[in-house]
């Protein structure tokens, strides 16, 4: 099948072949909505938190956290989910391949679909014992009940979304899920006071409220993001009998289930350090606790290029996997890496320069933590440097389906070095032991990645699959060629 002229791909407007072009220019401007994106979301959620503090005091807001635990174990199962098909629906394009692309994103979305329902219905029922095995405290368990409850309702419009997103990325397409995001963000946080405190003859709904605006601004989103996908004729809109593909087919699911596991697990693990570290931080006082969470708020924002920036190699990883350019993948991996070392690193200069002011905004200018975050900045903050050129070898693995590999190097990073580190080290070191740890179990990781990484038996895979793509494409071509099913 003839590749498309310049940079759009087959499969009509928004689709673009991430094959061709200077890969480090190409690999930076497809990562910026991306992490526009992932800006807008951390904002979104610092804005409503703000909104139902003001509104409704710390035991609304705590509720909120809550219930935003059990939220995040679900997204991590549709991120990986959702990622096993933007590698699927990258290869396919890559190959040239629209109608195995759609019958990829068909399957993912049919699958998650089915699949948010039975949690979101399962989860409204099951709220309470949720809730009790959490050691929710009596004081916010209506808040945090009621709150839940309705950002269950809002789960099939978010996975959806979350699954049109990825499967637009696998297709070089990252603007389009920006702008309906924006959309999103915007009504999420205009409607939050709203519902909270009501507002002529709209009542006020207290805490549900803040998760009914979240879920009316996910379905909005969503039904114009379809309705947009028809209009434009995007490269993943499905039609008449292509309606079809969206009844899940074994080797499809087989898939993403298989992939799409380990690739959840890796949040889960990263998540699960994250617990341990805030236990093993919650003993060395309420400051150190401040100190430490204002920290967190600041690193979330500084491991987004890094993460953008991965999704994005994955996606033209994948395409240049089906497109046969094998030999690509290096290159792809060395741009990552200068992008990641670029921005992350000049992010982390920036942030250590002027640490205090930043701080401030979280802390207060009085606040005996500043001079204790900005002691933990300074000897963690460059652990996300490492942190970004580790995924950075895992976006290309991932492309060419390897996920057990990263799972290994992600869950003996986190826990093995990272807390055997601070156990051994505490009597000599005192809380600096934990601060520490971030940088070993990242260096650790990056060895561990570089190691695997340069194992001949993924690129092996990765040109099999290539092969297996080129084979299959020629095979549909002559069949539609000949007038026959392909």
């Amino acid at each position: 099948m003839a590749r498309a002229h310049g940079n759009t791909a087959p499969g009509g407007p928004g689709a673009r072949d991430l094959t061709r072009g200077p890969i480090l220019k190409t690999l930076l401007l497809f990562s910026l909505p991306t992490l526009v994106g992932n800006i807008l979301q951390s904002l979104n959620g610092s804005i409503n938190a703000i909104w139902v503090g003001r509104l409704l005091g710390d035991s609304a807001l705590a509720a909120t956290a809550n219930a935003n635990v059990v939220m995040f174990l679900v997204f991590a199962a549709v991120f990986g989910f959702g990622m096993a098909a933007t590698v699927k629906v990258g290869q396919s394009f890559g190959a040239g391949d629209v109608d195995a692309a759609r019958r990829t994103f068909g399957t993912a979305v049919g699958f998650c679909v089915g699949l948010a329902v039975l949690v979101a219905s399962v989860g409204w029922m099951s709220a309470p014992a949720l809730l009790g095995l959490m050691s929710t405290p009596p004081d916010i368990y209506a808040f945090a009940l009621a709150y839940l409850r309705v950002i269950f309702v809002a789960l099939p419009a978010t996975m959806i979304s979350v699954m049109v997103s990825m499967g637009l990325r696998g297709a070089g397409d990252a603007k389009t899920s920006l702008y309906f995001m924006i959309v999103s963000v915007v009504l999420d946080c205009g409607l939050n006071p709203v519902f909270i405190a009501g507002l002529g003859p709209i009542p006020a709904f207290g805490i549900a409220g803040s998760a009914l605006a979240t879920a009316t601004s996910s379905y909005v989103s969503m039904i114009v993001l379809v309705i947009y996908a028809y209009a434009r004729n995007l490269p993943l809109r499905l039609r008449g009998p292509e309606l079809g593909y969206l009844v899940p087919r074994m080797d499809e699911l087989r898939y993403i289930v298989t992939k799409g596991l380990p690739m959840g697990a890796q949040m889960l693990i990263v998540s699960g350090a994250g617990i341990v570290m805030l236990g093993l931080v919650n003993r060395e006082g309420s400051v150190t606790s401040a100190a430490y969470g204002a920290s967190l708020q600041v690193w979330t924002y500084l491991q987004m290029p890094a993460m953008a920036i991965s999704a994005a190699l994955s996606a033209m990883a994948a395409q240049s996997i089906g497109a046969g350019l094998v030999d690509r993948l290096g290159r792809i991996t060395r741009a990552g890496l200068i992008l990641n070392c670029a921005v992350t690193g000049a992010m982390t200069a920036l942030l250590l320069g002027f640490d205090r002011p930043v701080l401030v905004l979280f802390l207060g200018s009085t606040s005996p933590a500043v001079d204790m975050a900005r002691h933990i900045q300074l000897l963690a903050s460059w652990s996300y440097i490492l942190f970004g050129m580790t995924i950075m070898l895992f976006g290309t693995m991932r492309a060419g389906g390897v996920v057990l590999a990263p799972l290994l190097v992600i869950a003996v990073a986190m826990f093995p070095v990272r807390l055997g580190f601070y156990h051994l080290t505490y009597p000599a070191l005192g809380a600096d032991a934990l601060w520490l740890a971030f940088p070993v179990g990242s260096l650790a990781a990056i060895v561990m990645a570089t190691v695997a990484y340069l194992q001949p038996g993924w690129k092996r895979k990765a040109t099999a699959i290539a092969s297996s793509r080129r084979i299959e494409t020629e095979a549909a071509a002559e069949c539609s060629a000949e007038g026959k099913p392909g």
